[in-house]
């Protein structure tokens, strides 16, 4: 088994498809099918699942990606050394996250740490659910509340705030709700009910709001729903400034406190790179929650 077919395999498994790690790897994507179909025949296993909707990986080969990653990890911390870049980030690494901090956060954190390191390549993978960082779906992922089990690392990153908000064009036109009790009267827009796959994220029922009028397990298409006039919606703080057109109500009434916790595979407490890259992770999140915070 040679390491360039793993290379290749992790390339496959991450972008779920022969002409996607093609691409990546600048192969023509028939080399990239011969590649894994000798790897498989080495490994004497079947490592994908193949559909028409591409190539997804079997438990035989959710193991070969976690045993592949860590040695993938292990041989870009050999080059950095080599290089004399061990104080640098190189490579790439795949943050998994919910939609609100990935539309609202993580871009332009992401972006200043790769400014300062030319040779990073940062994946944002934007999904409402919950990763499973042991079958190597990411390098790490950002939770909304510290996972029970599991071989894992957690990190409190920051807290972050949440307040009900409503586009100036729907107040004027329904009016602004003076208590708790006037929210009744008023469109409400939040999570699918059945799509809350977190506790923390049920802000609606904290408010003491039972019915949903518009629904997303998108907030950020729940926010542009406000922004369109459609309702009230428990927004993040840290969003706010990219909607404008919203504004605050109930203020001390309807105040809700969440965090976010950084999680990694307790495997990748050895890897430096990864060690460095989440705290500068960390760091630029509280940096930018509190910036955005601050002008709402």
């Amino acid at each position: 088994m040679q390491w360039d077919d793993l290379r290749i395999f992790l390339a496959v498994a991450r972008h779920e498809s022969l002409s996607g790690a093609g691409k990546a790897l600048k192969l023509d994507p028939a080399t990239v099918g011969r590649r894994i179909a000798r790897l498989e025949e080495s490994a004497g296993a079947v490592l994908f699942a193949k559909s028409p909707q591409g190539y997804s990986l079997t438990d035989e080969g959710h193991a070969l990606r976690a045993r592949a990653a860590e040695a993938e990890q292990s041989i870009i911390g050999g080059i950095e050394q080599m290089r004399g870049q061990a104080g640098r980030l190189t490579g790439t690494v795949r943050i998994g996250a919910p939609d609100g901090a990935a539309n609202y956060l993580l871009p332009q954190v992401c972006a200043q740490i790769c400014e300062a390191n030319p040779g990073l390549e940062v994946q944002i993978v934007a999904l409402p659910r919950v990763f499973n960082l042991s079958r190597r779906e990411a390098d790490m992922a950002i939770g909304v509340s510290p996972p029970a089990s599991g071989r894992l690392m957690v990190q409190k990153i920051t807290d972050y705030r949440l307040h009900l908000a409503a586009s100036v064009r729907y107040l004027a036109r329904a009016g602004t709700p003076k208590s708790l009790a006037d929210l009744g009267q008023h469109k409400i827009i939040g999570y699918i009910p059945d799509m809350i796959f977190d506790k923390e994220l049920d802000y609606l029922a904290e408010v003491g709001v039972s019915h949903v009028d518009f629904s997303s397990n998108s907030v950020a298409v729940q926010l542009n729903w406000a922004r369109q006039g459609a309702g009230l919606t428990v927004a993040h703080d840290f969003a706010l400034p990219s909607a404008p057109e919203l504004r605050k109500v109930l203020v001390e009434e309807a105040s809700l406190v969440r965090s976010f916790y950084l999680i990694r595979h307790a495997a990748d407490r050895r890897v430096p790179r990864l060690n460095r890259f989440a705290e500068a992770l960390t760091a630029g999140l509280r940096k930018e929650v509190a910036r955005l915070e601050a002008l709402t």
